[in-house]
């Protein structure tokens, strides 16, 4: 199953990597000072027009969901964010500059928008995706080989329902529980660190070392040392979670919304005795295969607008892949999350490697060590702290 091209993706993690490493050119004074409080201490949700300078058209929208659609942007067109910022890439960026690209993006929300609340009650029936798919002009007329070639197989979002011929969600996730080592096994993991490297989209070598951190039922950590600083993801097992990224005057943002719930699902993994409950609306699709892999299909949905989609692998009954869609404001954001090298630790299957993918990243990890049921410092998993470089 082809969901997206290398292209696209580099495009994504140009757009993070470069807008980030400038934005403090278009920030303001008074969102500096909310972005530096104290560690320990979750800054108040800031929104885009207050922390960045010249937002006409995506105004009232949390910092995370700014950036997230700027990601949508990337990948629905294939550009980075030189291709629309004037400087962009350069040591002198000018951020609020209004070149002509930027000028049609603002048109173009615009124009989806009205589409969407005219002939669709305001939903997001119609994004930058439905039209471009990749190119930064449309086609219009379809090409005989992609008529007649290899079908490129996307999902929909929302998965149809499958009436028959399919296990229930009850004997999938039965499955999926003792395929992991039982119950009682799961009930006794109650935390592991783990040590290993990360390898980003189109680097090369032995990549760079990350630490995860997981402590039942629902607080999760990993931190990614990047030569430019520490690339990390937390949730505190309550209220909050961060996302850091390094190269960036602006070094980590509070998740929100239904990108929060996502982050909460995210730490559910690791002790999955909850997802069930964690999600509604389960049902089961049609099954599919993935990289030879025949697999059953779930999707469920969660606080916020949060939708997940679980792949099973029919024989082993373990997780193929999870992809979870959070909101924006021109679409779904995407993240998926592939497994594959279970081995047993401490009596429950852990995967040894895994694949995280969103529009603005995607990073390969390998696990080489891991120590069950260790104490974990509660601050791990809160705010990051910036390496001093």
């Amino acid at each position: 199953m082809k969901f997206w091209s290398r292209r696209r993706i580099f495009a994504a993690v140009a757009v993070t990597t470069a807008w980030l490493a400038g934005v403090a050119f278009a920030v303001s004074p008074s969102a500096r000072a909310a972005f530096a409080q104290t560690a320990g201490q979750a800054p108040a949700t800031q929104m885009s027009e207050v922390a960045f300078k010249n937002i006409q058209v995506l105004k009232g929208i949390p910092v995370d969901e700014f950036m997230g659609t700027m990601g949508l942007f990337s990948a629905a067109l294939s550009v980075c964010c030189g291709d629309c910022h004037t400087g962009a890439g350069t040591s002198n960026p000018k951020w609020e500059d209004d070149p002509p690209r930027k000028r049609t993006a603002r048109r173009m929300v615009q124009m989806v928008n009205a589409i969407n609340k005219e002939n669709f009650g305001g939903r997001q029936v119609v994004t930058c995706w439905t039209c471009h798919r990749g190119n930064q002009r449309p086609t219009v007329t379809p090409a005989i080989d992609r008529i007649y070639g290899d079908p490129i197989l996307e999902p929909p979002d929302l998965l149809p329902t499958a009436t028959s011929g399919v296990p229930t969600v009850d004997q999938i996730f039965d499955k999926y529980i003792q395929a992991l080592g039982g119950a009682d096994r799961l009930a006794k993991l109650t935390s592991f660190a783990g040590k290993g490297t990360s390898i980003g989209f189109g680097e090369v070598g032995s990549g760079d070392p990350f630490e995860l951190y997981a402590k039942a039922p629902n607080q999760l950590a990993t931190v990614v040392h990047q030569r430019e600083g520490d690339l990390a993801r937390t949730f505190d097992g309550a209220a909050t979670a961060y996302v850091q990224l390094p190269l960036t005057v602006v070094q980590q943002y509070p998740l929100t919304g239904s990108a929060l719930e996502g982050a909460k699902l995210d730490a559910q993994l690791p002790f999955p005795g909850r997802i069930r409950q964690f999600l509604n609306s389960w049902r089961v699709s049609f099954p599919t295969t993935i990289e030879e892999h025949e697999v059953n299909v779930v999707q469920g949905a969660g606080a916020q607008g949060l939708i997940a989609t679980f792949y099973f692998d029919k024989q082993s009954g373990l997780p193929v892949r999870m992809v979870r869609y959070v909101n924006s404001a021109v679409g779904h954001v995407p993240t998926q999350i592939d497994y594959s090298d279970y081995r047993p630790v401490a009596g429950v299957m852990i995967p040894f490697k895994w694949t995280y993918g969103w529009v603005s990243g995607r990073d390969e990890f390998t696990m080489t060590d891991v120590q069950p049921n260790v104490a974990i410092d509660a601050a791990k998993f809160g705010r990051p702290v910036p390496r001093q470089k």
